[in-house]
């Protein structure tokens, strides 16, 4: 079980990433929230094993008009009791 801290870059505003993100984070058991941010990236925390974290990233990437052209990644420290997947 890993914990990462994701920035996304690219048309990611607008476009159904988060609702898309939380969807798919729900489907593959993984736990956090992503919000906009006032320059247009994404920001997202986002639990779980890093296989599911990955199919939740390509679930993203498939969303017609999301174009990921970025990521900044870091792991960072667990939560220990978070429940489900929300957007901000």
């Amino acid at each position: 079980m890993i914990r990462k801290r994701i920035v996304f870059y690219g048309s990611v505003q607008g476009v159904g990433f988060r609702w898309r993100a939380r969807h798919a984070a729900e489907h593959f058991g993984c736990t956090g929230w992503c919000r906009n941010e006032w320059d247009g990236t994404v920001t997202m925390e986002i639990q779980g094993e890093e296989e599911s974290i990955d199919q939740v990233i390509m679930a993203i990437e498939r969303g017609t008009y999301v174009r990921i052209e970025n990521m900044d990644a870091r792991l960072i420290s667990l939560e220990e009791h978070e429940d489900g997947f929300r957007t901000e």
